[in-house]
């Protein structure tokens, strides 16, 4: 789009929440090529100081053109936020399937325009996300797509959607033989239930989540359903619901507090404009609705390949990080002869081997990250059938057309590898103090 939004069309954008990258506004304006659109704009810690990034000829690293030698596109970039883009394009859309990603497309931005947004929207942000990020400053670009919150036509007044955003997380456990003997309990329990000890341990959260990824990847209605209501129950920063693209239940920008009578009751009502249901039986039917959706379209399916490629866990991934960057292998120096004798073949492999880990790696974490969207709009009598997918809610005589979507499918940084093994270590050492600390109190108690 051969455009550059300035100071005075900031107004034109509200604020709709924000990740730990990145910051999300939604269109109010009456521009025709800004209809039903979000803008994502990139965020920088408020100590950030000039990187490596930013002074570069190229937005990735030399590392990192390495790792990504085989997409052109991507090494060739100069901009950080347009590699983000071409990143979902070349690298996410092939695997994930086109129909179910939206790569976006980049849009010139002045400092006006930034400025102004940041200072439109910092009384909405959670008070924890304006301590640690501001707007990234130096951005040229942001990313420009569709509101997957919604569909693209359609009188949102005569025909009301619903969609929900869901953080599926990590959805198997790990079978690598380069898991540690100490971390062996990381085959046992999933990484979402390990680190919500170390959120609550921190005080990130309240209350630990039943969620279990496990049910929700499971292919069983049954235990999709459990997911769904799990994650209903506390949401967290993984569970979302928008009527018409504004937020009716979960957090804008951080974690969301866990589902009380009242909140419960709020939503309750705030659906019996789209489901035809009794009152206090509405959350329920949603909830279903939610379930067959994620059963029926198949995306979980897909999104589990791709988590898979990670094959041989962090604990296997940092050797070959290592290797390529040629740098002493930290961890090594770390370990005894015996337990050396694991991590040997990793670094006896070639770099197109080793780079083959990383990058599988680094794909795999982005989609363990990722966010799924799916959007519902109830069809009305007479309606001659959609060329969306629909599903009929048997519990309310309503059949409902929705589509799914992946969104924040963020590139991860080669440089952030060293970060992910040491909150690694840190996720299962925490849990496990919490075990045994349960575990005393429990023989305490029998005594």
């Amino acid at each position: 789009m051969e455009v550059t939004l300035r100071e005075k069309e900031a107004d034109d954008w509200v604020y709709r929440g924000e990740g730990a990258a990145n910051l999300v506004l939604a269109y109010i304006g009456s521009c025709p090529a800004f209809f039903r659109k979000v803008m994502r704009i990139r965020k920088a810690p408020r100590n950030d100081s000039v990187t490596e990034i930013r002074t570069s000829p190229s937005a990735l690293t030399a590392h990192e053109r390495l790792l990504w030698k085989d997409v052109d596109e991507l090494i060739a970039s100069s901009d950080h936020e347009v590699s983000s883009q071409l990143f979902v394009l070349h690298v996410m859309k092939p695997l994930l399937g086109s129909k179910y990603v939206d790569a976006g497309m980049h849009v010139k931005v002045s400092r006006g325009f930034l400025e102004s947004i940041e200072k439109n929207v910092i009384c909405q942000r959670p008070a924890g996300r304006v301590d640690t990020a501001q707007l990234d400053m130096h951005c040229d670009y942001v990313l420009l797509m569709s509101d997957h919150s919604i569909f693209t036509h359609g009188n949102l007044e005569s025909s009301p959607c619903i969609s929900v955003e869901i953080k599926p997380k990590c959805g198997f456990l790990p079978v690598s033989r380069f898991v540690s003997e100490e971390t062996a309990i990381k085959k046992r329990v999933t990484r979402f239930e390990m680190h919500q000890a170390l959120k609550l341990h921190q005080g990130e959260i309240s209350l630990l989540s039943e969620y279990n990824p496990l049910d929700l990847f499971s292919g069983s209605k049954e235990r999709i359903h459990k997911a769904i209501n799990d994650l209903f129950t506390t949401p967290q920063n993984n569970f979302r619901v928008f009527m018409n693209g504004s937020l009716i239940f979960g957090g804008l920008g951080g974690g969301a507090e866990d589902t009380n009578l009242c909140i419960a009751k709020a939503f309750e009502g705030a659906l019996m404009s789209i489901i035809q249901a009794d009152d206090g039986l509405c959350t329920e039917n949603f909830l279903t609705l939610v379930a067959e959706a994620a059963h029926k379209s198949g995306v979980l399916d897909r999104l589990l390949e791709v988590q898979k490629l990670d094959d041989v866990d962090i604990e296997g991934a940092i050797h070959a990080y290592y290797d390529i960057t040629r740098q002493q292998c930290m961890v090594c120096t770390e370990l005894n002869e015996e337990q050396m004798k694991v991590y040997t073949p990793l670094h006896s492999v070639s770099l197109d081997e080793s780079l083959r880990v990383v990058k599988d790696y680094l794909i795999a974490a982005t989609v363990k990250d990722c966010s799924l969207m799916i959007c519902f709009r109830p069809r009305k009598e007479g309606d001659l059938g959609s060329v969306c997918n629909n599903i009929y809610l048997e519990s309310t005589k309503q059949t409902f057309d929705f589509k799914v979507y992946f969104i924040d499918l963020d590139m991860k940084r080669m440089s952030k590898m060293e970060e992910y093994y040491e909150l690694d270590k840190k996720i299962v050492s925490c849990y496990s103090e919490m075990i045994k600390m349960d575990q005393g109190r429990t023989e305490v108690k029998n005594q």
